[in-house]
């Protein structure tokens, strides 16, 4: 899978002890599958060191979350579990951290949500309203890396080649639920569709020389040719 890092520098080398604590999944190192909010995050972090933000991809094994070695929690959606674990870590005031796990995914409790959990805290919202709220709230993603031992399972991907063409396409399919608004069954179907996952997955195919954001724009642009193509006037003449 790819994900993404916002932050004002780029990360060639991840330290856990400057990671900041009392996060929504605790110290660590997060990540997430959207790269439009990941260069929401830096753009923001970035204005407040003076710098213009850099997004830093990293390529994560998803083997991990079937890998016995390591201990992983994950959240399918925001529950009660979710809202217990978070408000547990963002008031964790020990230097000890508020549980053991290795690499924890879930939602975010952005600036947005955060208020609203604080407004569950003071008792202004119960905790039923409060969930249903979240129901009807835009789709985020994070992965936070909280050991050492974790971030084995995570590489900086190549910043001109990714050879995967499962990673391509799931960062693709992605960008199309992100920034075309698509659902994700729309974005898998008109994606593997496609010319240009055809031409994709031919051997030795030119397109693995690009990165996923190239072949991202050549497949909007095959869109745009082909919504050009079946318009009355083109058919016509």
């Amino acid at each position: 899978m790819i994900v993404y890092h916002g932050s004002y520098i780029e990360i060639d080398v991840i330290d856990l002890s400057q990671c900041e604590p009392h996060k929504d999944f605790g110290q660590g190192f997060y990540v997430t599958k959207y790269k439009k909010h990941a260069e929401t995050w830096a753009a923001r972090i970035g204005e407040k060191h003076e710098t213009k933000g850099v997004v830093t991809e990293f390529n994560f094994h998803e083997s991990a979350f079937t890998n016995n070695k390591y201990k992983v929690l994950r959240f399918a959606d925001y529950s009660d579990d979710w809202l217990d674990f978070v408000v547990n870590n963002r008031n964790n005031e020990s230097p000890v951290p508020s549980h053991d796990y290795d690499i924890v995914e879930g939602y975010v409790a952005n600036d947005r949500i955060q208020r609203r959990i604080d407004d569950y805290l003071a008792g202004i919202i119960d905790r039923e309203k409060f969930l249903k709220e979240l129901v009807y709230h835009e789709p985020t993603h994070q992965i936070c890396f909280c050991t050492v031992k974790s971030l084995q399972m995570l590489e900086k991907a190549a910043r001109h080649e990714i050879s995967n063409i499962e990673d391509i396409a799931d960062a693709v399919i992605v960008a199309l639920v992100t920034e075309q608004s698509k659902t994700e069954a729309e974005a898998i179907d008109i994606f593997y569709k496609s010319v240009t996952f055809a031409k994709l997955t031919e051997k030795n195919s030119s397109l693995l020389s690009l990165t996923w954001r190239e072949i991202y724009n050549l497949f909007l642009q095959e869109l745009e040719n082909r919504t050009c193509c079946e318009h009355p006037a083109c058919k016509s003449s």
